[in-house]
């Protein structure tokens, strides 16, 4: 199938309304644009994965803000610059901390910080209220968030046994997630 101006705007509009085909078109259409270029600007292959994966992520959040007079590999191009730059300003602002005489011996007085019994009460209740959140998912989005971080395979490792393409995986990992938030945030 060849991929025209029309066909890429039609995406772009069926995606404004939830379309999960659209947003896996536009995925697959642009993802190797936007990882090159953040390559190049990152050199990183790991961080320019997490930026592409925000980019992506944002973009399809705020998709109804996109304004077609313009080109949409430079829209998200826009984004990913804007995540990069996060991204720098989030390191730099870690790695730059200055600690007093005081602080620093304060570090070495620390008690002890292993989880009373009830603490391990609080954890045992708080993973039991996110599992039975998990439940509330779609059964696709249920096995990609037990794959991930209960079974702690990787995205490649899921890809190779739902058999699908890594790129779905990614995001419908990042959309398992939000959905996961959105769920947590109303209980």
């Amino acid at each position: 199938m060849e991929i025209t101006p029309k066909l890429i705007l039609d995406n772009i509009e069926k995606a404004k309304t939830g379309d999960q085909v659209a947003f896996t078109f536009l995925l697959h259409h642009y993802w190797n644009e936007v990882y090159g270029f953040m390559l190049k600007r990152t050199q990183n292959e790991t961080d320019t994965e997490d930026i592409v994966i925000e980019t992506f992520s944002k973009a399809f959040d705020r998709i109804a803000t996109y304004n077609p007079d313009y080109a949409f590999n430079t829209w998200l191009i826009a984004i990913a610059k804007n995540v990069h730059i996060d991204l720098l300003r989030k390191k730099k602002s870690s790695l730059f901390v200055e600690i007093t005489d005081e602080e620093d011996e304060d570090a070495y007085n620390i008690a002890d910080t292993s989880p009373s019994a009830e603490d391990k009460l609080i954890i045992e209740q708080n993973l039991s209220h996110l599992l039975s959140c998990i439940k509330h998912l779609k059964p696709q989005y249920q096995e990609v968030i037990q794959l991930r971080y209960f079974q702690e395979m990787s995205y490649q490792e899921i890809a190779n046994q739902l058999g699908e393409p890594l790129n779905n995986v990614k995001v419908k990992l990042l959309r398992a997630k939000k959905l996961l938030l959105e769920i947590l945030t109303k209980k």
